[in-house]
């Protein structure tokens, strides 16, 4: 136990350890919440006060006036999808005068929790949030009374809006172009399958082969991490096939870039050798040589639809909770052009 000649050393993590608690718990204790039953209450405050712990005055004045803050926390701010998706929900809470406090996960969930702690801690109005896995059932208590929506994927478990697109239709159209363009043996760079949308892209791409009643080859899938580097090791593993395809998809913008990485360090043609479609519509798209065809997201919509959904809970906590699933738009253009193959 501390010293308790010494109660500026003490955090609240240690308070939160000797009380056998989570610091938010900690945190909704000292903040006056009541949805913290008698007996966990007075084991904080019996350890605040055996820890001769006090709360950093900055913390609390913030806490005091951070009704205007809505946390946002995203799995990767190096992905260009989120910066439009917050310019969306920025253009709507700055018009109700809501100030936003992001943070990044790196699709960490241990580092999630911590943000999502983090925010509770600080007394946020609500929080947007894209989950970093799919199971939230252990969270389902410690959301509860903050209002949430989660963005771009469905969190399993957990009843919050959300605000999602429809994944699985978008490779089916995406496919469906590539067979018309004489196209058959596709590949598929998925993402890793903890995550909603990398579940949702895998069987849309399962379901638009069924369409066209050609068979699933699984040497055709690879997965790899969101990110730049698991697209280019994907797209190599592709290419190292004994047959590799001769199109390919992609689950995010990120793997496109490392899959046409890859795909240009073997001098290989686009789309003589190799037709690319890649998922998200970013700004370098259409200046590729050639320009890219993708599977757009309303990542702009997203956000903004996001934000009013939230500022709907707010101002009513016992509305019905959505999920709304947004249309995508198929870009084409050169990269998945009109060479026959096979």
């Amino acid at each position: 136990m501390k010293n308790s000649s010494s109660p500026d050393k003490v955090t609240i993590k240690e308070v939160a350890q000797q009380a056998g608690v989570s610091t938010a718990t900690v945190s909704r204790v000292l903040s006056g919440a009541d949805e913290v039953s008698g007996d966990l209450q007075n084991r904080v405050l019996e350890t605040v006060q055996a820890l001769n712990y006090h709360p950093n005055q900055l913390a609390r004045n913030l806490r005091k006036q951070a009704t205007n803050i809505i946390g946002f926390l995203v799995t990767d701010f190096q992905n260009p999808f989120f910066t439009s998706v917050m310019r969306g929900i920025q253009d709507v809470l700055q018009e109700k005068a809501y100030v936003l406090l992001t943070a990044n996960s790196d699709e960490n969930p241990d580092q999630e929790n911590l943000h999502l702690e983090t925010f509770r801690a600080q007394g946020v109005a609500g929080i947007i949030f894209t989950p970093s896995q799919t199971d939230y059932s252990l969270h389902q208590n410690f959301l509860q009374g903050l209002p949430t929506v989660a963005v771009d994927r469905r969190p399993l478990g957990l009843t919050v809006d959300s605000v999602t697109v429809d994944n699985i239709n978008s490779i089916r159209v995406a496919i469906r172009h590539l067979i018309e363009m004489g196209y058959h043996r596709i590949g598929f760079i998925a993402g890793l399958p903890q995550t909603f949308t990398a579940l949702e892209r895998l069987r849309g791409y399962q379901v638009g082969l069924e369409d066209e009643r050609i068979g699933l080859d699984r040497n055709l899938i690879k997965e790899g991490f969101y990110s730049q580097e698991g697209g280019r090791q994907a797209m190599n593993n592709l290419l190292d096939l004994p047959e590799p395809p001769t199109a390919v998809l992609t689950a995010n913008n990120l793997m496109t870039l490392g899959a046409l990485q890859a795909i240009h360090e073997r001098f290989m043609k686009i789309p003589d050798e190799i037709a690319v479609i890649g998922f998200d519509d970013m700004v370098w798209a259409a200046s590729l040589q050639p320009p890219l065809t993708v599977v757009a997201q309303p990542t702009y919509d997203i956000g903004r639809t996001a934000a009013s959904l939230l500022l709907e809970r707010l101002n009513n906590p016992d509305l019905p909770f959505q999920d709304i699933v947004l249309e995508t738009k198929l870009i084409v253009r050169a990269s998945s052009g009109e060479k026959n193959c096979v």
